[in-house]
């Protein structure tokens, strides 16, 4: 697997993740067989430096004075990249939080003060929306309005959801009468899993151009957002709106204190916000075949521990 060495998709999709635990450096005695649990070493001349969890030092009395949280950059980054460890490194050193960076084949890994771990996870979502503002193509059309949907608005959302899904998505074949997305749209309104602040209108010189909607979802017992369907009126389309749309989602999604957003969808578009395939997070698709279609963002709290089959809201089942 190649990994990606563009700083700016690099920030946009590192997806920082605290693995559970405490963690600590610790000098390891000369001599002594290596125990179970170390997570990293590193040899120098006066002797071998391990990081392993604090309760299997306490276990085996070694002395330590970092406890540090451990915090995992989800992206694949090349180990030939240049900018990611300067960029987080300046945003925590900003933040007055001190890191240590352990960089692995796949990803990075950063150790931080236990006490400092909310914040740093906090910076490096910061960090990270900064780098999908300037990863996500267009800027949006000049005199756009993102706004919270109305009763309103839904005449003119369902109009531009048949639209916009006139062509299917799925087979690229024309709808057979209205579209199953307007539909399901329309259910969606009046479902329990309806979130107010995730229904989401673009609009331009007084008019509906575009919508995203984003319902409770779950994996197991941990609730997500499922997103979805995401509309622009098609003589609009490729100017920024669907964009836009998403970036907001993803905002209201963490300042809510949301962990994940799941989405079936076009994999080369929904990556440059940073989604992956859901599965390789524990999250499997409703139905096997989506495969990779289905993915996940991870959110600036997902914690981890999150497995099971996504269940969407009540109306997506009746498809």
């Amino acid at each position: 697997m190649t990994g990606e060495k563009n700083l700016q998709a690099l920030l946009a999709g590192m997806h920082p993740v605290r693995r559970p635990g405490e963690y600590v450096y610790v000098l390891w005695p000369h001599g002594r067989p290596l125990a179970p649990g170390i997570e990293a070493a590193v040899r120098e001349a006066e002797g071998l430096t391990v990081v392993l969890p604090r309760a299997e030092a306490d276990k085996q009395g070694l002395s330590y004075d970092f406890v540090a949280a451990w915090i995992t950059l989800q992206i694949h980054s090349a180990l030939e990249a240049v900018g990611l460890t300067a960029a987080v490194s300046r945003a925590l050193t900003d933040a007055r939080i001190s890191c240590n960076v352990l960089a692995g084949f796949h990803h990075d890994h950063l150790l931080v003060p236990v006490a400092d771990a909310g914040r740093a996870l906090g910076v490096l979502a910061e960090l990270s929306g900064r780098g999908q503002v300037q990863d996500h193509g267009k800027q949006p059309l000049p005199g756009l309005v993102l706004r919270d949907e109305t009763p309103a608005d839904r005449d003119a959302i369902l109009a531009l959801t048949a639209d916009a899904f006139a062509i299917s998505p799925a087979t690229g074949l024309p709808a057979d009468g209205e579209p199953v997305e307007v539909n399901v749209l329309r259910e969606l309104f009046d479902a329990e899993e309806y979130l107010p602040g995730f229904s989401v209108v673009a609009v331009l010189d007084g008019q509906v151009v575009g919508h995203v909607i984003s319902t409770r979802g779950w994996a197991g017992d941990r609730e997500l957002l499922g997103l979805g369907p995401l509309g622009v009126t098609p003589r609009l389309q490729r100017q920024g709106i669907g964009s836009a749309l998403m970036k907001e989602s993803i905002e209201r999604a963490n300042a809510a204190g949301e962990i994940g957003i799941a989405l079936l969808g076009s994999p080369d578009y929904y990556s440059r916000f940073g989604f992956v395939p859901a599965a390789t997070m524990g999250v499997l698709p409703p139905e096997e075949a989506w495969g990779d279609y289905f993915q996940l963002l991870p959110l600036a709290l997902w914690h981890g521990g999150v497995r099971g089959t996504f269940r969407y809201a009540e109306p997506f089942t009746r498809l």
